[in-house]
Parts: C-alpha cells; structure tokens; sequence
C-alpha cells in the first residue's frame, strides 16, 4: 500500500495497480474508485498508515497522539470537565508529581490542546476548543 494523490491534490491509498489504472480509497470517506494510473503521482515520505489515519477526525487524532497513556488522557478529560484548573489545585487533586504534571501540559500545549488560564489569580490551564471538541467524539 503506498499514499498518492491525483492533480487536484487529494491523497488517496493505493490498494491496487494495473497496467491502465489503480484502485485507490480515500482515508477520509472511505470511498473506493479506479482512477487512471496518470492522474495519480506518488507521495514520497508519507506513510500509508498516517493516511489511513485521517479517517479519524483531526481533533480526534491530536487527542490520541497526545494522551500518550490513560493518565495523561484522564489529566485532559479532568480539564475539559472542571476548567480551567490552577496549577496548584492541579498538584493538590491528582497523583502527579510536580514535574510528570508540567510535562503533560507542555506537551498538550504544545499539541494545541490546552491553553494558559488566570484561575484566582494563578496561572491555571484550560483546554481549546480543538480538544474538547477530540474528547467529545471519544466519548460518543
């Protein structure tokens, strides 16, 4: 299985090839179709797994990619249900320890999934609309 994409731009995955055209599924429909071999060129240095990962929706994908484990998932689910949090009441109710706590948030911030948030005149974080709207779909 290799990622192509036709003039227009769109990637598809490459299921089969023939002399004359190919059978190829978009990732995001899932629609199958035979295109002509010379509307599609080859894209180099794209995974055909990270392109079949686009059937799940970008927000949903960020979410996963970030939340490495089920306690840095549960950490941004409690943000996205209690936010926004301060640090400190972060450290107070969770089993994190300082630095564990500082690393998740960097990476979700840097994932663009939390934000920085005065909480009572603290710093605090709360979570964006891309994450809430990730979590949402988990959840469904």
């Amino acid at each position: 299985m290799r990622t192509v994409r036709d003039d227009d731009g769109t990637r598809y995955l490459l299921l089969k090839e023939s002399t004359e055209s190919s059978l190829v599924r978009d990732p995001e429909t899932g629609e199958q179709r035979h295109v002509p071999n010379a509307d599609l060129e080859p894209v180099d240095g794209e995974s055909p797994l990270a392109t079949a990962a686009e059937a799940v929706p970008g927000a949903t994908r960020q979410v996963i990619t970030a939340a490495h484990d089920e306690r840095a998932l549960g950490l941004l689910v409690e943000l996205d249900e209690r936010g926004p949090l301060s640090v400190a009441e972060l450290l107070s109710a969770y089993d994190l320890c300082e630095s564990d706590l500082h690393g998740l948030l960097a990476e979700f911030r840097a994932a663009g999934l939390l934000t920085e948030a005065e909480v009572h005149g603290h710093r605090g974080y709360d979570t964006t609309e891309t994450a809430s709207d990730g979590l949402a779909q988990l959840r469904d």
